[in-house]
């Protein structure tokens, strides 16, 4: 067992929040300097710079997870985890049929930039990914496993499309065995006020927009990892987020 530090929450510059520095090879030299171990990238609604950010965070030393940070029909946000990119992007291909098109004002948004593995732009997202799907808070679990995923409620000690602040409640049921904070100093006076998040795993993540937005190694999982290799190391932080025994 050793330890990995983690991000398991940061934008990219497809993200209309995201800054247009935030490109797949600047993500990936950040976390190296931060002394992160494993990142996700979770734009909004879309995992279309991931394969790029596996090609930025191999030449980094980085264990890259592919996922997405997906806004619900109820505008709650649920980060989205998967073990393989091909599933990733699988699970992309579906959520285009779940997207509201609106058309992205880049006067206000910005440009929603897709890159290659050299951060050149293959292309742009000209619909807004920020806004609502017809996904469901209770689908969604459902939908992401069904891809081979995980899923779980981005920073739950957050007032904006924080779950708790829309309910009112963490659901006290299976469908989320992880829940996301973005102040870990908040986890105790959460844990008390709302008990379900006794049984939940808290993940700790900056949630970064941009390059400063991205936290020097603070939070970490203890992962198997002999014989080591980075799809074992993914391997076995799934095993960890979904409950299993290892």
């Amino acid at each position: 067992m050793n330890r990995y530090y983690y991000d398991l929450h940061i934008h990219s510059c497809l993200s209309p929040c995201g800054d247009d520095d935030m490109t797949p090879n600047n993500i990936a030299g950040m976390a190296t300097l931060a002394g992160l171990n494993i990142v996700a990238l979770t734009d909004h609604n879309s995992a279309r710079n991931c394969p790029a950010f596996f090609e930025a965070a191999k030449k980094n030393g980085i264990i890259p997870v592919a996922g997405m940070e997906l806004t619900t029909a109820e505008d709650i946000h649920l980060v989205c985890l998967f073990e393989n990119l091909n599933d990733a992007l699988s699970f992309d291909t579906l959520l285009q049929n779940h997207r509201i098109l609106i058309p992205n004002r880049v006067d206000i948004f910005g440009e929603q930039i897709i890159m290659d593995g050299n951060d050149e732009v293959i292309a742009t997202e000209k619909f807004l990914l920020s806004n609502a799907t017809d996904i469901s808070v209770d689908d969604a679990p459902r939908l992401v496993k069904e891809h081979g995923g995980i899923c779980y409620p981005a920073h739950v000690d957050r007032e904006a499309n924080g779950i708790i602040a829309t309910l009112g409640i963490f659901p006290d049921d299976e469908n989320f065995l992880c829940a996301g904070f973005h102040d870990g100093s908040k986890i105790s006076e959460y844990c008390e006020k709302y008990p379900a998040l006794n049984t939940r795993l808290p993940l700790v993540s900056s949630d970064a927009h941009y390059l400063w937005d991205i936290r020097d190694k603070k939070y970490y999982l203890e992962l198997d990892d002999e014989p080591y290799s980075g799809d074992l190391v993914r391997k076995e932080l799934f095993r960890v987020l979904r409950g299993e025994n290892t």
